[in-house]
């Protein structure tokens, strides 16, 4: 089993990490040229900029077992498919009874946008989502 991050824009790299390093379990972050992120204790595996490039090469990776942290919903669906565990940086473990929903909501959004309508961005992370990550990354971990 490996924990595979999707970094570019992800708050959790570092908790994830600490959380990998007390279960033993090996972590590779992903990202592209403009979102460098060298951590110690991580295997770092950088991809030219472009459209969904480290999604893909994160997808090409994964494997049954595994755990994705994302939060592109379009990912999360990918990596279901292949039987990995997969949640967002709020502690959401995507699963086969929410995806559709949450892909839903990501194509009204998108609906949204092209007609110029901007829906709400996110609020500042809080304290509260952050452990809320770290006990859903735990209780995975704990659980296998």
């Amino acid at each position: 089993m490996t924990i595979l991050i999707d970094a570019d824009g992800c708050p959790v790299v570092d908790l994830t990490l600490q959380i990998a390093k007390q279960f033993c379990v090996p972590v590779i972050i992903l990202c592209d040229t403009s979102h460098q992120i060298e951590r110690e204790g991580a295997q770092t595996l950088v991809f030219d900029k472009g459209a969904d490039s480290v999604d893909f090469a994160l997808v090409n990776r994964v494997k049954p077992g595994d755990i994705v942290v994302t939060q592109d919903y379009g990912l999360a669906s990918m990596c279901l498919a292949k039987c990995a565990r997969v949640l967002n940086q709020n502690g959401l473990e995507y699963t086969a009874d929410n995806i559709d929903s949450l892909m839903l909501r990501r194509y009204e959004n998108k609906k949204l946008l092209r007609a110029g309508k901007y829906p709400k961005g996110s609020a500042k992370r809080t304290k509260e989502q952050d452990e809320a990550f770290v006990a859903t990354l735990t209780d995975i971990l704990a659980s296998i």
